[in-house]
C-alpha cells in the first residue's frame, strides 16, 4: 500500500478511521516540511520545550516496526516503550489508555501495512529535569488512570459510542483543557478552555455553557463543526483546528460526530470565557 489514504483490505479500514479519528496523521506527519506521511518530525511547542513526533510507520530501524503487539498495546495504554524507557505525554496515552483492545490492534494493523520510511527521529528539546524521563514514572502516578473506557448502563449507546470517541480516541480534552503547573489536566476545568492550549494556540470552552461554551448550540452545530469547520455564525475555525477536521474528524461518520455532539452537550459546564492575553 502507498501512502495512508486508503487501506488495502477491509480489516484495516478500521485501523485507517481510527488513525484519523485519532489525530495520528494529524500530528505523526510533518505538514510544513512536506514530511512523509506518518513519519514523524512534526514540532510540538510545550511550556517544556519543543518535542517531536516520532515515525510510526513499519521501518524496522527508525520507525516501529519490530513492535510487537505487547509493545504497541503498553504504548497506548502505559505510555513506555518497548525499550522500558516513559512517553513525553504529549503523545496522549492518558487519553489512548481509554481505547479497547481491539481497536488499539486495529490501528497497529493498519500502521503496519504501510510502506516502511526510514526517517530517523528527533531528540527532545528540553531543559532538564523535564527531559529526563525517568521522572515521568512519578507524573503517571498522579495523571494516568488506567483503561479501557467503561460504558455507563444509564446512557444511551449513542452517548456511550460519543463518551468513548471523546475521551479515548479522539482525546478532546487534552487539547480544551487547562493544566497545571506539572502539565496534568485540571479535572475540575474539563473541557473548559484555554487560553495555552497546543502549539500556543487557543482552545475554546467546548462545555454547554451557555455564554462561554457551547451552550446555544445543537447537536447539528457540534457535529457540522467537525465535518466543516464551520461554526454556527458562518465563522470558520483556523490553526491547528483546521488541520484536525481536514485530516481527521472530516473523514469520521456522521453518526460518530453525532455521537460525540451528544457526548458533549451533557458534560458539566464550565464558566470561563477563553480569551488570548493582551
Amino acid at each position: 500500500m502507498n501512502g495512508w489514504a486508503s487501506a488495502n483490505d477491509k480489516d484495516n479500514q478500521k485501523g485507517l478511521y481510527l488513525a484519523r479519528a485519532g489525530l495520528c496523521i494529524v500530528c505523526h506527519t510533518d505538514y510544513e516540511n512536506n514530511g512523509k506521511p506518518l513519519a514523524g518530525g512534526r514540532p510540538m511547542e510545550t511550556p517544556f520545550g519543543t518535542l517531536y513526533s516520532t515515525n510510526i510507520t513499519p521501518d524496522r530501524e527508525t520507525g516501529i516496526g519490530k513492535w510487537t503487539d505487547k509493545d504497541f498495546l503498553r504504548a497506548m495504554r502505559k505510555g513506555v516503550r518497548p525499550d522500558g524507557a516513559h512517553l513525553f505525554p504529549a503523545f496522549p496515552y492518558t487519553a489512548y489508555t481509554n481505547m479497547s483492545d481491539r481497536d488499539i490492534l486495529a490501528l497497529k494493523a493498519y500502521l503496519f501495512s504501510l510502506n516502511p520510511v526510514r526517517w530517523k527521529n528527533k531528540p527532545v528539546e528540553m531543559n532538564a529535569p523535564f527531559r529526563w524521563r525517568f521522572l515521568l514514572g512519578s507524573w503517571k502516578w498522579m495523571n494516568l488512570k488506567g483503561g479501557p473506557f467503561q460504558a455507563d448502563s444509564s446512557q444511551s449507546a449513542q452517548w456511550n459510542r460519543g463518551a468513548y470517541l471523546a475521551q479515548a480516541v479522539s482525546h478532546c480534552a487534552e487539547c480544551h483543557t487547562q493544566r497545571d503547573a506539572f502539565g496534568g489536566l485540571k479535572k475540575d476545568m474539563l473541557l473548559g478552555g484555554t487560553a495555552e492550549g497546543p502549539e500556543g494556540e487557543l482552545a475554546p470552552n467546548i462545555t454547554p455553557d451557555n455564554e462561554t461554551g457551547v451552550g446555544n448550540w445543537s447537536i447539528d452545530d457540534i457535529a457540522e463543526l467537525l465535518k466543516s469547520g464551520r461554526k454556527p455564525d458562518s465563522d470558520d475555525v483556523q490553526g491547528l483546528m483546521q488541520e484536525i477536521i481536514e485530516h481527521g474528524y472530516k473523514d469520521m461518520s456522521k453518526q460518530d460526530r453525532e455521537a460525540i455532539a451528544t457526548h458533549l452537550r451533557t458534560v458539566k459546564p464550565i464558566r470561563n470565557k477563553v480569551e488570548a492575553e493582551d
